[in-house]
């Protein structure tokens, strides 16, 4: 016998002759099942149908896709975050699923959840509510609660069942770094109750059901106690709270309000009974609701980032694309990484040098990392061979016959830069897209060098190519939209996300990113302590201080681009504002940078890098030191300023583009959801006005841009709110 439910539901209700419930979860119209208003008022009406149908013995939840449910609609969840509704308001809705889920656990029949594939955030919160979760084995599922990634917390019971079912100390291990299990992984720790093959999954159920299943949950009868401990009086949980505050609090700074939300609402959940304890944990995840960080990081870094990886930007109407042979011109730093990055999406990649030890000196470092890979056990032997089988070292141009695409990876010098694209584009098929990973030199300009200017695009990937999930496409003044739609297809085939950008020189990472290393050495000319610039930015929540990573990326490679782009532009050419350190640095004091053993820092051998003692000479400290929060705003306001600046010019065209290649291109901190997204969480009137100040105080580097004085007159946001 069947309940009846519309075609279009989130979920199906089936009631089999002994009395099982079967609900199987099946969003329409999404690949995976989400959380969003539909499926909670499904998913309520059933539960009550559930707890009052007399024909209902017990209860299977179950999904009707590859995985069980992947958490929650962001997407909903966002408009959610960025609507301007009272806090109340807020609470009231975000705590519906949590009462759902009670009543679920509280009707008096026994549920199970029958979880095939990836069960995460809301879906792992449903399977926690029901009295037995059952998993499919699998390799690839995944099991966790990970919201303090988007800046929240678990609202619908994670943060108090998890603890009462596996113990605090557990527990905030996984809720506090969002940590993603293996089923194996979520059985040992007690998550999971059970691992069975997929075959046998709903028939474990039933049995379980048939067999007598206690339909109360453990914190529920009378005498439950956390395992381990919790509450003020238990000295285990008190050290363990000193100490996960303490370590927290150094990890997240005041930047990321997420972590300690967890830590206060389980350790004030689990000192009282389970309805007092979710009424605390929908507290604390309204208020993170309510702050502007989770609004930042879950747009950025998951709705629009999902965007740009499905290439939103894509032209339309081009057919899609792959890359079957690909061309390396040049096999240092970013050629080899781009090659292993390739030939580990099973392209043919042919690395091309002057010399062939050069050549295979590029494959080595691919040879490094899978051996690397192997013995953490991270890759098979079979697939490290397969994936060093496809990088072919050269130095023969006519192996690059038959590429479908190539890219030119040499050093930052036209005249060599031009020697290569010539010499490839004699024997490139006439179908073959040509691309550079020039971070400075304008596009348009190389493209002269090939003879189909049109089928040239920039590639620009960032290093580590292997770790960096980031690649800026270039768009020259003649690339056609076939060239784009081609490179975009290839960035999603080897895994990266991709922004699109038009030419300029240094386009937009670069030119954002020197803004940074600029003013960390202007701040060092106002004879601000170097230690107050690097921690300030590092408190600010950027990974590396300014003369940091001057001295990673080489004050000599900013030297040359200096000289390149004063015998590109002549007299037109404004240099930035302390370039002037960059040559005391390099032509004086001989301190290019780390990888010439000396910069702003020291870096003697088998010990921690330490500054440069010798920078209080060259630049004098100042006898008043700045606020740091003075210094936090210098960092972070420049970047932000710059990329309203690229904006306006066209350099980049969608401001979500800018927000994913701050974050992900040289990173900004995720807190503030990127460079764009700062300007619009102080809000353009006061981001204006200080600017303003900075200008006065420092320079005309600070003075806001007439796009920006327009936005801020009429309150405008670069990602407008929704009111309803």
């Amino acid at each position: 016998m069947n309940n009846p439910t519309a075609m279009n539901d989130p979920i199906r209700l089936d009631i089999d002759a002994a009395g099982i419930a079967t609900l199987t979860i099946d969003v329409p119209g999404k690949s995976m099942n989400v959380i969003d208003q539909a499926f909670m008022a499904c998913l309520k009406s059933l539960v009550e149908t559930v707890a009052t149908d007399q024909r209902i013995k017990g209860a299977i939840i179950t999904t009707g896709k590859a995985d069980f449910v992947a958490g929650a609609d962001l997407k909903w969840l966002l408009q959610d975050m960025s609507r301007q509704a009272p806090v109340a308001d807020l609470y009231a809705s975000n705590s519906i699923l949590n009462g759902v889920l009670r009543r679920l656990e509280t009707c008096g029949k026994p549920v199970v959840a029958a979880i095939r594939g990836t069960a995460l955030g809301g879906g792992l919160e449903l399977a926690l509510a029901c009295h037995r979760r059952i998993a499919a084995r699998s390799a690839k599922a995944r099991i966790g609660l990970p919201e303090v990634t988007v800046g929240l917390l678990p609202g619908a019971g994670g943060t108090q069942r998890l603890p009462r079912m596996i113990g605090i100390q557990r527990a905030l291990e996984l809720l506090t770094k969002g940590t993603h299990l293996s089923v194996d992984e979520a059985h040992a720790l007690g998550i999971i109750n059970e691992v069975v093959d997929a075959a046998e999954l709903i028939g474990a159920a039933t049995r379980w059901l048939q067999a007598g299943a206690d339909p109360v949950q453990p914190w529920d009868k009378r005498g439950f106690k956390v395992p381990g401990g919790a509450g003020f009086d238990n000295p285990a949980t008190v050290q363990l709270f000193t100490v996960a505050t303490a370590l927290t609090g150094k990890a997240a700074g005041d930047n990321y309000p997420a972590p300690m939300a967890i830590l206060s609402a389980v350790y004030e959940g689990t000192t009282v009974p389970i309805d007092a304890g979710l009424r605390i944990e929908s507290r604390y995840f309204t208020t993170l609701l309510a702050n502007p960080v989770a609004r930042n990081m879950t747009r950025t870094l998951f709705v629009n980032k999902q965007a740009a990886d499905k290439l939103v930007r894509r032209p339309k109407g081009v057919p899609e694309s792959r890359v079957g042979k690909l061309g390396i011109l040049g096999a240092g730093m970013m050629g080899a990484g781009i090659a292993y990055c390739s030939a580990g999406a099973g392209i043919q990649t042919v690395l091309l040098d002057r010399t062939q030890e050069e050549a295979g000196r590029g494959k080595g470092y691919s040879e490094k990392l899978v051996k690397r890979a192997v013995e953490k056990s991270r890759m098979t032997e079979a697939r490290a061979q397969a994936l060093l089988g496809n990088i072919r070292p050269t130095t023969d141009y006519a192996d690059l016959a038959g590429c479908d695409l190539v890219i030119e990876a040499v050093f930052e010098d036209r005249e060599i830069k031009k020697g290569v694209i010539e010499q490839a584009d004699k024997v490139i098929p006439g179908t073959a897209i040509l691309a550079s990973n020039t971070s400075t030199l304008p596009i348009s300009g190389l493209a002269q060098m090939a003879r189909r200017p049109k089928s040239f695009i920039g590639l620009h990937f960032f290093s580590p190519v292997d770790r960096m999930p980031l690649v800026e496409v270039i768009l020259g003044k003649e690339t056609s939209e076939e060239a784009l739609a081609r490179a975009l297809d290839f960035v999603r085939q080897i895994r990266k996300t991709p922004i699109v950008v038009h030419d300029s020189r240094s386009f937009y990472t670069s030119r954002v990113f020197a803004t940074y290393t600029n003013e960390g050495m202007a701040l060092l000319k106002d004879g601000v302590h170097p230690a107050i610039i690097e921690n300030a930015a590092v408190q600010a929540g950027m990974a590396v201080g300014p003369l940091a990573v001057s001295d990673e990326v080489t004050i000599e490679l900013i030297y040359k681009v200096d000289r390149q782009s004063r015998l590109d532009l002549g007299k037109s050419y404004n240099a930035p504002s302390a370039m002037d350190v960059v040559h005391e640095m390099v032509e004086r004091q001989k301190r290019p940078g780390r990888r010439f053993g000396k910069g702003f820092y020291d870096y003697p051998e088998g010990q921690k890098k330490r500054l440069w003692p010798g920078l209080a000479q060259v630049w004098p400290l100042a006898a008043a030191q700045p606020d740091v929060e003075e210094v936090k705003r210098r960092l972070l306001y420049i970047q932000a300023l710059e990329t309203a600046r690229c904006h306006e010019e066209g350099v980049i065209t969608a401001p979500a583009d800018a927000d994913i290649g701050s974050i992900l291109g040289w990173g900004f901190p995720s807190w503030t959801g990127g460079t764009l997204s700062l300007i619009d969480t102080v809000g353009a009137a006061a981001f204006v006005a200080e600017c303003e100040r900075m200008a006065k105080a420092h320079g005309p580097r600070f003075v806001p841009t007439e796009g920006l004085r327009r936005m801020a007159g009429r309150g405008e946001l670069y990602f407008p709110v929704t009111t309803n």
